[in-house]
């Protein structure tokens, strides 16, 4: 019992008093890092299959890079949704009820996890044929989706697992997970791959076998745990009432987050028209280019759960507080990430392809994505600190309207009339900028009316 109470203390940050900069930090870095390890998944998979397999392999893993995150970000969503509501009843003291939502979480993340798996299944053929996957590429992208989709599960229950550590500031616990997961996914790789010539099905199997470790070591972590956040298998409950306030927070969230998705497959059908180079290229630049946007999410879920404690103890001036101090940090450390990106640019693209087709291509690509992302910022910490308040539909709304609709216009009229691949990355910063304007909007108008929002 002592030992619990040791963890609990060593990894439980006090959100509601003291100073903000240095346990935002504390905070967001872990999560960062753990973003990081995710996409050292994918990154490795491109590297084995780039250096093993060849330039097919990588088009047919970065086709569906789109695809599963539509995916996943429906987990992310329902996940955060499940961290506001722990962390909000964490800062109003309200400990059983935290408790139970713990229990409740867990609970949708298995069911949720299983559904979405089947239904990916499902619709796998017909959504590879609205991508215009090419003919070359057809098999081996649908043999990786198939393999992935089993492990979609393992990849929610992760997901859920590591928001209710987060909830009470334990950032730490699912980073030394992936860790562990992230270097068993490495060696399955290279098994799978050259001993046991899989190519892209072996890649596929290895991400969901370190997926299912990795849940595996959090669960044991959540079952072992003395603290709020203790789960007790023999004595879960399903709090109806709960499960509509995480889903009221989380599901505009993961709505949110599939609209980028669900974008993005719409520019990656646009991307396959331009050929094998072109798909190479995209994939190796997104898996370099998602780190910085790691950075920046995990301010953004740092904005999320301090403002949910402090709301959730009444402490407004602070909330409005942690917006700006974390709006701040978060810029200092994309201008040092992206930075470094942009100067190795070539020699990080060289790691994944030597084709000098695919490296010019992947370089134009994280010029205009990596560069403008102090836009996305902005947009990540307001989005962020909104759904801390538990106002989660607007950011929705307003991201529908700004990312989805301006980069589906885009595709069919600018893109259409030059179909360069300039033209199409240049829909990113243009999308960005204008959800930011609206969110900043919304974000001035909750602020001046947050009494009467808390109220209903």
């Amino acid at each position: 019992m002592s030992t619990n109470n040791t963890k609990k203390k060593e990894h439980e940050l006090d959100m509601l008093n003291g100073s903000l900069w240095d346990k935002i930090i504390i905070f967001a870095i872990p999560l960062a890092l753990t973003g990081v390890l995710q996409q050292l998944f994918n990154a490795a998979d491109v590297a084995v299959l780039g250096q093993f397999v060849g330039k097919n392999a990588i088009a047919a893993v970065g086709n569906n890079i789109s695809l599963i995150g539509l995916l996943v970000n429906l987990f992310l969503g329902l996940s955060l949704g499940a961290n506001v509501v722990i962390a909000q009843n964490i800062g109003a003291n309200r400990l059983h009820v935290a408790h139970a939502a713990v229990s409740t979480a867990f609970i949708i993340a298995l069911i949720v996890g299983f559904v979405i798996a089947a239904i990916g299944e499902l619709l796998t053929e017909p959504v590879l044929e609205y991508m215009d996957v090419p003919a070359d590429v057809w098999t081996m992208a649908e043999t990786y989706l198939r393999v992935y989709l089993f492990g979609l599960p393992a990849i929610g229950l992760d997901n859920f697992e590591s928001a209710i550590f987060r909830s009470r500031g334990d950032t730490k616990t699912p980073m030394i997970a992936l860790i562990i997961a992230s270097a068993l996914n490495l060696v399955l790789n290279l098994i799978f791959v050259i001993e046991f010539d899989w190519s892209v099905a072996g890649v596929a199997a290895a991400t969901v076998i370190a997926n299912i470790v990795s849940a595996a070591i959090l669960f044991r972590s959540l079952t072992h745990e003395g603290g709020i956040i203790h789960l007790d298998v023999k004595a879960m409950t399903f709090n109806k009432t709960l499960l509509k306030e995480i889903v009221r927070i989380g599901l505009p969230a993961g709505i949110q987050g599939m609209v980028f998705s669900l974008s993005n497959l719409i520019i990656q059908a646009a991307i396959n028209n331009l050929g094998a180079d072109a798909m190479a290229a995209s994939a190796a630049a997104f898996t370099i280019e998602i780190n910085v946007y790691c950075f920046m999410s995990a301010f953004g879920q740092a904005a999320t759960t301090f403002v949910s404690q402090n709301y959730g103890a009444g402490n407004l001036p602070r909330c409005k507080r942690i917006t700006w101090v974390t709006m701040l940090i978060n810029g200092t450390f994309y201008i040092m990430v992206a930075a470094t990106i942009l100067i190795f640019a070539e020699p990080l693209l060289r790691f994944f392809n030597s084709d000098p087709n695919v490296i010019e291509l992947g370089k134009l690509r994280l010029l205009y994505i990596v560069s403008p992302q102090l836009i996305n910022v902005v947009m990540e910490i307001i989005s962020g600190s909104l759904r801390g308040y538990g106002i989660s539909l607007a950011p929705a709304v307003l991201t529908l309207i700004g990312v989805c609709a301006i980069r589906i216009t885009w595709v069919y009229t600018v893109f259409a009339n030059s179909p360069t691949y300039e033209t199409l990355m240049l829909v990113y910063p243009v999308s960005w900028l204008v959800t930011t304007i609206l969110l900043c909007i919304a974000y001035r108008f909750y602020m001046n009316n947050l009494k009467m929002v808390r109220m209903h």
